[in-house]
């Protein structure tokens, strides 16, 4: 199989990309793969560092507001159509995939174009505009939540899954948490806004640590690095009991995972992935103010089905947070079911479903 593989932008678009890839060399190690982004996205270093050969392309997302900068927009996406064909003719995929961001938008676009068999994946439960675009173009359309399914043409449609599940849905408990200081035996909780950390999270942690002292629980506060410096500071004046541990970051986050019993942190997709794939209870906080409020969609559909609790952000505050924390914490039995309902709307093998689709329209 030759494929070139398209996305970026955020880790969201990138890291389901990157698991598919994976998947697909331990199933055919010959596989050739070439992954287009842009220069400045973050796939730029994220893909050169896994391996994968890399080609750039110069594209920019449209303004939403009337803009002349939407005219140099139109002028790069002809260009880089054009940059993407002669990419397309060089390497001679027999099937191109785009995992979100507009850098994919020119890509898939192109190879449509070109007869070339093509998929898109959509890793929220809300289109994102490129892959909307695309939807008309496309051979086939992944999607990993239902409510997606109506903003596409429906014949054109398969439920897929997340392939970022796969990568972490066979992980085990390797003792990591003794790195932090706390014991692996006891349960944990674990509160997390994101790579970068979130403000409104960290603010409303600080506030509530303290009422984690004498707990049966242990609680690790992840506020990442950005924010780090000033959470310590902020903490000056606060109890932090022993069962609480603060860290700026964890690298290769989903190896810890399986030794969490309760995440605390926002509903983007991979994380939802993640923690469906392994069966883990949340209590989600969703992020505003990303596009189309998808996270707070994302987080319904967890909601509705009784594997998470939701907080809205503009009700977080110590009060909520620890009666949360609490009600997840205190009720083993509802904290195992709500693990078995969240592995049950969790897809363990979405990268094989997604190679499937990608083998299907190939032939």
């Amino acid at each position: 199989m030759r494929i070139i593989v398209s996305g970026g932008g955020t880790g969201g678009h990138i890291y389901p990309a990157l698991a598919l890839i994976e998947a697909i060399k331990q199933k055919d190690p010959q596989a050739e793969v070439l992954y287009v982004g842009t220069h400045r996205g973050l796939e730029s270093r994220i893909v050169p560092d896994a391996g994968i050969p890399f080609k750039t392309i110069e594209i920019q997302g449209f303004k939403r507001s009337l803009s002349l900068d939407n005219f140099k927009t139109i002028y790069l996406f002809l260009k880089s159509v054009h940059d993407s064909k002669r990419i397309i003719k060089d390497f001679k995929p027999d099937v191109v995939i785009g995992t979100g961001g507009y850098v994919c938008g020119a890509v898939v676009y192109a190879a449509a174009r070109l007869k070339i068999p093509t998929m898109i994946h959509e890793q929220n439960s809300v289109a994102g505009v490129t892959n909307k675009f695309l939807a008309r173009f496309v051979d086939k359309i992944g999607i990993c939540f239902e409510d997606a399914r109506n903003d596409f043409p429906a014949r054109k449609v398969v439920f897929t899954g997340n392939p970022r599940a796969q990568q972490v849905a066979n992980m085990q408990p390797t003792g990591r948490l003794t790195e932090y200081g706390l014991d692996p035996k006891k349960p944990t909780v674990m509160i997390f806004g994101g790579s970068r950390g979130a403000r409104p999270i960290n603010e409303a942690s600080i506030a509530t640590l303290p009422m984690f002292k004498g707990a049966a629980y242990q609680v690790l506060f992840v506020t990442g690095q950005a924010h780090y410096e000033k959470t310590k500071i902020a903490l000056r004046d606060v109890a932090v009991p022993d069962n609480v541990k603060v860290v700026p970051y964890i690298p290769d986050m989903p190896q810890i995972l399986p030794e969490i019993d309760c995440i605390v942190g926002r509903a983007g997709a991979t994380s939802l992935a993640e923690i469906t794939a392994l069966g883990i209870p949340t209590i989600l906080i969703p992020s505003p103010y990303v596009t189309n409020d998808h996270q707070t969609k994302n987080a319904l559909s967890l909601v509705k089905q009784d594997a998470a609790l939701m907080i809205k952000e503009e009700d977080l505050n110590q009060k909520t947070l620890f009666a949360n924390v609490q009600q997840v914490m205190q009720d083993e039995q509802e904290r195992q079911q709500m693990g078995q309902n969240a592995r049950q709307a969790g897809v363990p093998d979405a990268a094989n479903k997604v190679i499937a689709v990608l083998q299907e329209i190939m032939h």
